[in-house]
C-alpha cells in the first residue's frame, strides 16, 4: 500500500473513543485496529512489535549504522473523537482541486466552502481527501499513523538512507486525554520523541496550554412558585449569576495565540441543583494559577449571598511540555531542519489545546508534536492534503537521517 491507500484503509476504521466506559481502550474498536496494525507492522519486518492489554502498540526500526546514537520515537493515537461520528466512514478524493465550493453532501445540502474555511485557497492544485458530509474523516491522528507507517517501509526500502534504532507507538484514548496515562516510557526506550498530532503543513510545536476541568455544583430549595418568597433558592439562576461574574471576553471564541480562556462545557440543572462543568487553559503557569483561583473566589462570592449553596472541584489535566523541552531545544530545531529539508516552511507555535507529547514529556519523554496535514478536526468538514501527509511522512524520514549524522 502507499501512503494515501494506507490512510483511507485505517479511517474505515470506527475506533471513537469514549470517557463513559472506564476502560482502556475505552472502546472495542481501537483494539481491533491495533491488532490489524500489529500484522500489518510484522509484515512490514519491523522488530520488537508488541500490543499490551491495554491497546498500546509499539515496534521498532532497527539501527542500519554501527556507531552509538540516540533511539528515537514517533508517536501517533489510533482513536478518533466522540465528538462526531466516526462509523461508516466514507472519503473522496478531490483530484487537483480547482478552487471553489466542494459538495460534501448533495442530499443534506452539506458544503465545504472557502467562505467559511479560507484555508482551502492554499491548497488550490492539489487533491484533498475529504468526507461524504455524514461523518468524520479521522485525520486526526489515522493520517500520523499512516505517515509513520509509510516511513518506516520508505527507510526499509532504501537502506542508503542510515538512520538509528527508531522506536515507534500509536496510542488509544488520547482524544479523551487518557492517551499517555497508561504509556510504558521506560518499555518505549527512546531517549526522545515526536508526536505526529499536529493540523496543517509545517505546524511544529512545543508548547501547549496548562489545562484544568473544573465542577462547580448549586445546591438550591424548592419550593411552591406561589409561596416561594424569601424560601426558594433557584439553583440554575444562581448558577447563571456565576457564571456571568467571569471575564465575557476570555472564552474560546474570543482567544487565540497565547491568550488563555474559561470554557463552560457543560450545563445540567433544576431548581434543586445545578452542575457546570469548565474547562480552565493558559499556557502561562502563574496565570493558570490565577484562573483556578478566580473559581474559587466566585465560588466563596456566591456563598457570602447564599450561604453553602455552591462548591467546587478543580482536577488538573496537563501542563506545558515547554518546561521539559526547553532544556533539550535541539530535538526542535533537528525537527525544523527536517521540515526545511523536506520542503515545508516551519510554523513554530503553541499548541490551543493538549497533546500526549505533553504528558509524555513530564514523563521523561521529551516529545514536541509535528504536523499531520489535516484542518476542521472533530467534524464532518475534516479534509487533508494528500501532499500534506507526504510532507509529513518525509519530514519523519528527514528527522531520522539528521540524527544519524549527529555527532
Amino acid at each position: 500500500m502507499n501512503l494515501t491507500e494506507r490512510f483511507l484503509n485505517y479511517v474505515s476504521k470506527d475506533t471513537q473513543s469514549d470517557e463513559l466506559t472506564q476502560m482502556t481502550p475505552s472502546t472495542p474498536g481501537q483494539m481491533e485496529f491495533a491488532e490489524d496494525l500489529k500484522k500489518e507492522l510484522e509484515l512490514l519486518g519491523l522488530e520488537d512489535v508488541s500490543l499490551d492489554e491495554n491497546g498500546y502498540l509499539m515496534a521498532s526500526l532497527p539501527s542500519n549504522i554501527d556507531k552509538e546514537i540516540p533511539t528515537i520515537g514517533f508517536i501517533a493515537h489510533m482513536d478518533t473523537s466522540p465528538d462526531f461520528s466516526g462509523k461508516n466512514v466514507s472519503p473522496r478524493i478531490i483530484e487537483n482541486y480547482p478552487g471553489g465550493d466542494i459538495t460534501l453532501n448533495e442530499k443534506e445540502n452539506i458544503i465545504l466552502s472557502p467562505a467559511n474555511f479560507p484555508e482551502l485557497n492554499q491548497y488550490i492544485g492539489q487533491s484533498l481527501i475529504v468526507t461524504n458530509g455524514l461523518t468524520l474523516l479521522g485525520a486526526d491522528d489515522k493520517a500520523g499513523i499512516a505517515e509513520i507507517v509509510t516511513a518506516m517501509k520508505y527507510l526499509i526500502d532504501n537502506p542508503d538512507i542510515k538512520h538509528g534504532k527508531i522506536r515507534i507507538a500509536f496510542t488509544p484514548d488520547e482524544e479523551i486525554g487518557l492517551g499517555a496515562h497508561k504509556f510504558d516510557v521506560e518499555r518505549f526506550g527512546a531517549d526522545w520523541a515526536y508526536t505526529l498530532d499536529g493540523g496543517e503543513i509545517g505546524e511544529l510545536e512545543y508548547e501547549n496550554f496548562n489545562a484544568a476541568v473544573a465542577k462547580v455544583t448549586f445546591k438550591g430549595r424548592n419550593v411552591h412558585p406561589g409561596y416561594a418568597k424569601h424560601k426558594m433558592i433557584n439553583s440554575i439562576r444562581v448558577a447563571n449569576q456565576f457564571a456571568i461574574m467571569l471575564p465575557r471576553w476570555e472564552t474560546p471564541e474570543h482567544t487565540e495565540g497565547y491568550e488563555g480562556f474559561y470554557h463552560l462545557i457543560d450545563f445540567k440543572g433544576s431548581v434543586e441543583e445545578t452542575v457546570l462543568t469548565y474547562i480552565i487553559r493558559d499556557h502561562d503557569s502563574d496565570r493558570f494559577l490565577r484562573r483556578k483561583k478566580e473559581f474559587e473566589h466566585l465560588t466563596r462570592k456566591i456563598n457570602k449571598e447564599f450561604p453553602n449553596c455552591a462548591s467546587v472541584e478543580i482536577k488538573d489535566q496537563y501542563y506545558n511540555m515547554r518546561e521539559k523541552i526547553e532544556p533539550v531545544k535541539y530535538i526542535v530545531d533537528l525537527a525544523f531542519k527536517a521540515m526545511l529539508e523536506a520542503g515545508v516552511t516551519p510554523s513554530v507555535k503553541p499548541i490551543r489545546g493538549g497533546t500526549d507529547g505533553s504528558q509524555l514529556s513530564f514523563k521523561g519523554l521529551p516529545c514536541p508534536n509535528i504536523f499531520a496535514g489535516g484542518h476542521n478536526f472533530h467534524g464532518k468538514f475534516e479534509f487533508v492534503p494528500i501532499q500534506s501527509m507526504e510532507k509529513a511522512m518525509m519530514t519523519v524520514v528527514m528527522i531520522s537521517k539528521f540524527v544519524a549524522q549527529m555527532k
